[in-house]
């Protein structure tokens, strides 16, 4: 049974309103359009942009980060919009926290090290 059959005697009554099946489907498929576009779409992005929010203000002194240049080190201060990033021992780089992309975890970073030096040569 057609769902939008059970709602055309409901419109008929109304003056002025002609309705048939034509237009009525229109209408449906806008509004499902529209449904869809939201929940695949804005929904997603939305939490996305909230999680970043999230991980952007809980930045601390310590952490890991990777920016979206792709420069990796460690937080060594913060100060309202601004991060400084300790790359090397005496090297320090003042981005701004939305260009921080990523927080890792410091055992992230500790295999990284270890994978980042040398073998020994026999």
């Amino acid at each position: 049974m057609n769902v939008l059959s059970l709602f055309l005697p409901m419109l008929q009554g109304v003056p002025g309103l002609s309705l048939d099946n034509n237009s009525i489907m229109s209408i449906v498929m806008i509004v499902g359009f529209i449904a869809i576009f939201y929940f695949l779409i804005i929904r997603p992005q939305n939490k996305r942009q909230k999680e970043t929010e999230k991980m952007l203000n809980e930045i601390k002194k310590g952490d890991p980060v990777v920016t979206i240049g792709g420069c990796h080190g460690t937080v060594y201060s913060v100060d309202g919009d601004t991060v400084v990033i300790k790359v090397d021992d005496n090297t320090k780089l003042k981005f701004n926290k939305s260009a921080v992309a990523t927080v890792g975890d410091k055992s992230k970073v500790a295999e990284t090290k270890l994978a980042e030096t040398p073998a020994e040569k026999k």
